[in-house]
């Protein structure tokens, strides 16, 4: 068991501020252990899993079921009845006794109705995998990703085998609480193939022809992985340039154990496949991401036709821009397109992530940093 305090302190503090709070990551992600965690604040704690039939069935009814209620109320799988967030708002406005813990597999966008309805009484905390800072190995955690059960299996085998049995688990049965209407085996086929994609600019005419459907659904398919926090989807940054830029988005599958499974990656063969770079930047981004607390509103990517291009652009407001490339090199160099980012997105700084430890400036505003070192750098202010 791994304490996560971060979040542990995030839940609870939102609670005191907040009637509501929602807490929304990927499935077994870790949201139930630390919902319990939270039980030792509370007097009184009722816990609903919507996954229960029992429970599920309950909701039919949920003024009768819930209004009598004090203390901290935790409803699991939220997304599976997402049409009783009317009734709590007015649950909350009646009484001052209570507390809503929400957990939800799929993103604030696709529960849509509780930004509407519960807005100015719900704090929202995006709860992810295992992240570097919460452990310590660098290489186990982008070789098996950070999903509890896979991070923290006995072997790699058995870590492999988890990982195939919640992609299968996700495509047959998880699916449908977002989509009904999906076919698992185009899901998987289209998943495996975007594990091909990943790092790479989206052709959804090209996936459309491959899996013989229209270019309008593989867009709602790829959003709704994106809804349920399997995949990751930049969008391209336009800079009030002359060169011909990118405007199609770039995409992740967002957990590095994940995406070598979907792969048939396992063991040493990860670092002999030549996606491994490409691997090597999802996890990397994943990381940076967490670390430095950047929004996902603020991410872009940009790249021009000319081969100019940027790995991530953190883009605050309309002056502060940041740039980040990520190479699985020891050995990175200034290069002409690091220079084209500076000059024509006018980046305060661009920061070059490798592996390691290192640190070191190639230029006055590009910085080469380690992946383990900036992230001890944040563990120590």
């Amino acid at each position: 068991m791994i304490a996560r305090d971060y979040y542990t302190e995030m839940a609870y503090n939102a609670l005191r501020h907040f009637p509501a709070c929602a807490l929304l990551g990927p499935r077994q992600c870790g949201k139930t252990t630390l919902a319990l965690d939270l039980k030792k604040h509370f007097e009184q704690v009722h816990h609903f899993d919507l996954e229960d039939h029992l429970d599920f069935a309950q909701f039919d009814s949920p003024k009768i079921l819930l209004e009598g209620l004090q203390g901290l109320i935790i409803i699991d799988e939220i997304q599976r009845k997402s049409e009783i967030f009317p009734y709590l708002r007015v649950l909350l406005d009646r009484k001052n006794d209570i507390k809503l813990l929400l957990l939800g597999s799929a993103s604030r966008e696709l529960l849509w109705r509780s930004s509407e309805t519960l807005a100015g009484r719900i704090q929202y905390i995006s709860l992810t995998p295992f992240r570097l800072g919460e452990v310590d190995d660098t290489a186990k955690l982008w070789s098996r990703g950070g999903f509890p059960r896979s991070y923290l299996a006995s072997s790699d085998t058995v870590s492999e085998a988890w990982r195939k049995l919640y992609i299968t688990t996700f495509l047959e049965k998880d699916l449908f609480a977002f989509a009904s209407n999906t076919s698992p085996q185009t899901m998987r086929k289209l998943w495996m193939m975007l594990a091909h994609y990943h790092g790479n600019v989206l052709n959804y005419a090209e996936l459309g022809r491959s899996l013989a459907i229209t270019d309008k659904k593989i867009r709602t398919q790829i959003d709704l992985l994106a809804s349920a926090f399997m995949v990751r989807i930049l969008q391209p940054w336009y800079a009030n340039i002359k060169k011909r830029q990118i405007k199609s988005p770039k995409l992740y599958i967002r957990d590095s154990g994940l995406l070598h499974t979907l792969l048939g990656l396992s063991g040493e063969n990860i670092y002999r496949h030549p996606k491994v770079g490409a691997s090597w930047e999802g996890f990397a981004l994943e990381q940076v991401l967490f670390s430095e607390e950047i929004d996902d509103l603020d991410c872009y990517y940009w790249r021009t036709h000319d081969g100019a291009e940027l790995d991530l652009l953190v883009a605050k407001g309309s002056e502060y821009r940041v740039g980040y490339e990520f190479k699985y090199t020891d050995v990175p160099k200034l290069t002409a397109s690091m220079r084209i980012a500076l000059n024509d997105l006018s980046l305060a700084t661009l920061k070059v992530i490798v592996p390691g430890e290192v640190n070191f400036l190639l230029h006055d505003k590009v910085e080469v940093i380690g992946l383990n070192k900036l992230l001890q750098s944040k563990r120590s202010v």
